[in-house]
C-alpha cells in the first residue's frame, strides 16, 4: 500500500519504518543521474552513484506481500519478514546478528500488501560481507524452531496490545469494511487465532513462492561502481528462482459508500476513520487527485478539513487524509480523534466539508498554492541517500519511468482547475465509509464511573 506526502492514517495504514545509519545529504535530486544497470546475469537495478560519503543504501522488493498469505492464515508473510534476518545458512541467529553488528550493517525486511520489501545499509568497505549476509538470508533462511517461537511470541504480544489500541482497531475495521474477504481486507500481521497455526513449512513455502527474480525491483544509492555492484547483485540474487509462484489477486473496488461500522472500546478519546474508493497510480487523474487531497486534508495546517474541524469548531487536535494505492485497488483514507461525546459532530463536519469540496472543487488560488507545495516538498522527500533509495524504489514498484523524477514537476503544472474540479466530484462525491472506535454515544453521555467495561472485538493489529 503506497502513499506520498500526507499524514492521514499514519499510525493506521503506514508501513513500519526502520531506524538506520544516518546518511549524509546528497546533491539536489534534479541533478541526480539515475543509471539503469543490467547485470551479466540479467538482474536490473537503478543506481545513483554518490561518492560524497563512503556509504551504500539499497532498497529492494519482491512482488507478493501479505496478499500472498495462505487462505485462512493471515500473518505468514509478516512472520517470514520478521525471521529472514534471524539466521541463515550455517549461521544461527546470534552469529548472524553479531556479524551485522560488528560491521554496522543494517539489514531488515518489511511486509506490505503487495510487496516483501527489504533494506540494506553498509559502509562501502563492508559491501562484500553485507551482500553476502543478504544472499544467505534470501537463499538459505534457517527458520530454526526456537527463533520461530521467539518471534511468534513477540508478534502475539503485539497483537494483544493492539486489541486495546483504538488506532489499530480502526485501521483493521476500515480495511474490512472497504474490502471484505478480499486479501486486502485481511490483517497483514495476522490474528491471535491465525499466528499460532503457522507452521515452519508455511514459512518455507511462502519464500519459495515469493522470493524470486521476476518482478524483483532494486535501487542502490551510494559510493559503489557499476561493475562492482553488478557482480554483487548477481552473487546475491542470481541463484534465486527465475519465476515466483504467486496466487492471482483480483482487482477490487472499495465498498460503495455510505457505510459505517462501530467498534466499542472504553477509551476517553474516540477515533474516527473515513474514506472511500481512490485512484490507482496510473489513472490519468492521479496527479489531480493527489493535489486535491493536499488541499482537502493532506496533513497541512492549511487544509480545508483542518480549518473546519480544528480551527473553526475545536472538535479535534488534528484531522488529515491520504491517498493510498495498491496493485489491485486504491483508497482515500482519513483519520481524526475527538471526545467521545463530540464524535457525531466531528463526523458531520467532515462529511459537510467533503461534500462542499466535491460540489465546488478547489479555487484557483488553492490549486496554485498546492502545486507549489507538492513540487517543493519532493526536494525534502529525496534529500538523503536513504530517502532517495526508498523513493526511487517506490517509483519502480509503481512502474514509473526512470526519468519520472525529472518529469514530475511538469506533470504537476499540467493539472488544470477544470480537471481538479472534475476529479474532486469523482473522488469525493460518493459519500464516505466511516469507522468509529470508542464509547457508544449513550456511554459517552454517562459519568465515567457508571460506564460498563467494553468488550473489544477479536484483537488484531493495525493494517499496513
Amino acid at each position: 500500500m503506497r502513499r506520498l506526502g500526507t499524514s492521514a492514517g499514519r499510525g493506521l495504514l503506514a508501513a513500519v519504518c526502520f531506524a538506520v545509519i544516518s546518511f549524509a545529504a546528497i546533491p539536489s535530486f534534479a541533478a541526480t543521474k539515475i543509471q539503469h544497470l543490467v547485470t551479466p546475469g540479467g538482474i536490473e537495478a537503478w543506481l545513483v552513484q554518490d561518492a560524497t560519503v563512503p556509504l551504500v543504501a539499497m532498497e529492494y522488493a519482491f512482488a507478493g506481500g501479505a496478499a500472498q498469505d495462505p487462505p485462512g492464515k493471515p500473518g505468514v508473510g509478516h512472520l517470514v519478514a520478521s525471521l529472514l534476518d534471524e539466521g541463515a545458512g550455517d549461521l544461527n541467529s546470534r552469529t548472524f546478528r553479531e556479524r551485522m553488528e560488528r560491521r554496522a550493517i543494517e539489514l531488515s525486511f518489511t511486509i506490505q500488501r503487495d510487496r516483501l520489501r527489504g533494506s540494506l545499509r553498509m559502509l562501502r568497505e563492508h559491501s562484500d560481507e553485507a551482500f553476502g549476509l543478504l544472499r544467505l538470508a534470501l537463499t538459505s533462511p534457517r527458520f530454526d524452531a526456537d527463533d520461530v517461537e521467539r518471534i511468534r511470541s513477540q508478534i502475539l504480544s503485539h497483537l494483544r496490545r493492539s486489541s486495546t489500541n483504538p488506532n489499530a482497531l480502526a485501521g483493521r475495521a476500515f480495511l474490512k469494511l472497504a474490502f471484505g474477504d478480499h486479501p486486502y481486507g485481511h490483517p497483514s500481521h495476522g490474528t491471535l487465532e491465525s499466528v499460532p497455526t503457522v507452521r515452519i513449512d508455511d514459512l518455507k513455502d511462502y519464500v519459495r513462492r515469493v522470493v524470486a527474480r521476476d518482478r524483483l525491483k532494486i535501487t542502490v544509492v551510494g559510493d559503489i561502481e557499476p561493475a562492482a555492484l553488478a557482480k554483487m547483485l548477481d552473487q546475491t540474487f542470481g541463484s534465486l528462482p527465475a519465476k515466483g509462484d504467486l496466487r492471482p489477486v483480483p482487482d477490487v473496488i472499495a465498498a460503495k459508500p455510505p457505510q459505517s461500522a462501530f467498534v466499542p472500546l472504553d477509551v476517553p478519546q474516540t477515533v474516527v476513520m473515513f474514506g472511500g474508493a481512490g485512484v490507482k497510480r496510473h489513472d490519468p487523474d492521479f496527479m489531480a487527485a493527489y493535489i486535491n487531497n493536499h488541499i482537502l486534508g493532506g496533513g497541512s495546517l492549511s487544509s480545508r478539513l483542518y480549518r473546519e474541524v480544528r480551527e473553526k469548531r475545536g472538535l479535534a487536535y488534528s484531522v488529515s487524509q491520504s491517498l493510498l494505492w495498491m496493485d489491485h485497488s486504491a483508497l482515500f483514507a482519513g483519520t481524526t480523534g475527538t471526545r467521545a461525546d463530540r464524535a457525531g459532530e466531528s463526523i458531520d463536519a467532515i462529511n459537510s466539508e467533503i461534500r462542499r469540496f466535491a460540489e465546488n472543487g478547489p479555487t484557483q488560488k488553492e490549486l496554485d498554492e498546492a502545486k507549489s507545495y507538492v513540487k517543493g516538498s519532493q526536494m525534502l522527500e529525496l534529500d538523503t541517500s536513504s530517502k532517495l533509495a526508498t523513493g526511487l524504489l517506490q517509483y519502480q514498484t509503481d512502474d514509473l519511468p526512470i526519468d519520472y523524477i525529472e518529469k514530475r514537476n511538469s506533470i504537476v503544472d499540467a493539472v488544470t482547475l477544470d480537471q481538479a474540479r472534475s476529479v474532486a466530484k469523482r473522488l469525493w462525491g460518493q459519500g464516505l465509509l466511516t469507522v468509529v472506535v470508542g464509547r457508544s454515544p449513550q456511554a459517552a453521555a454517562r459519568p465515567a464511573a457508571a460506564q460498563p467495561p467494553a468488550t473489544p472485538p477479536a484483537p488484531q493489529p493495525a493494517a499496513h
